[in-house]
């Protein structure tokens, strides 16, 4: 044997001695420091018995505050589960019983004592608060009105400033485009007509006055000789 299977073995002795199992004293799921017997080692099912002494004793203490049991199950006909008029249950406990705790339900009262609608007087399309009637809370046509008192007043004062409307219409021969001496129009006027504002027109003579290229001297990549 060398000298490094000596070593090994004399550690591996070492280390099994610190080992309280052994060939003859297997750990299973039957040792003793498995089971649950009233020590803080086993933890295994021991004739009902389960978890180390630390563990029983908070599961108890946690079981003795817990008011739902065996005899009295927490499920959805338990007196904790339904609204009836305290803070614990909220589920519906009859059709026409209201649902949530006792805060929920003073909340929602509260609420709707606010809301003008209700089920007698529901908001919908037709309501008088949805049409556009000269007050500022219905905005949906109505014999051609569209929006609310501040809506049609503010269109109508963008119209009066907007020349142009359902009988002056702008378009392509509308005077106001067309290019006819003044700032506004700047589509061309008839066939040989201008083209442009009359600062564009008055640009344009000016850059072509300094241009010494023109429909008579055009300029061109081989000028002839």
């Amino acid at each position: 044997m060398t000298k490094l299977d000596t070593l090994s073995e004399k550690f591996r002795l070492d280390n099994i001695t610190k080992n309280p199992y052994n060939d003859k004293n297997n750990y299973s799921s039957l040792s003793a420091n498995a089971l649950s017997d009233g020590d803080e080692k086993g933890k295994g099912d021991n004739n009902g018995r389960i978890g180390s002494t630390s563990d029983i004793l908070n599961r108890t203490s946690n079981l003795t505050k817990n008011t739902f049991n065996e005899n009295n199950q927490y499920n959805t006909l338990n007196s904790r589960a339904l609204a009836d008029n305290d803070e614990h249950g909220k589920g519906q406990k009859d059709t026409n019983v209201a649902v949530g705790s006792q805060t929920d339900i003073k909340s929602r009262n509260e609420l709707l004592a606010k809301n003008t609608y209700g089920r007698n007087k529901g908001y919908n399309s037709l309501n008088p608060n949805a049409l556009s009637d000269k007050d500022d809370k219905g905005k949906g046509e109505n014999n051609g009105n569209v929006g609310s008192f501040t809506d049609i007043k503010s269109r109508n004062e963008l119209l009066g400033k907007n020349p142009y409307n359902s009988e002056n219409g702008y378009s392509l021969t509308s005077k106001n485009a067309l290019s006819d001496g003044d700032e506004k129009g700047k589509g061309q006027l008839g066939p040989d007509g201008t083209i442009g504002s009359k600062t564009d027109i008055l640009k344009r003579i000016e850059n072509t006055g300094k241009n010494e290229y023109n429909s008579k001297k055009e300029y061109n990549r081989s000028p002839k000789v």
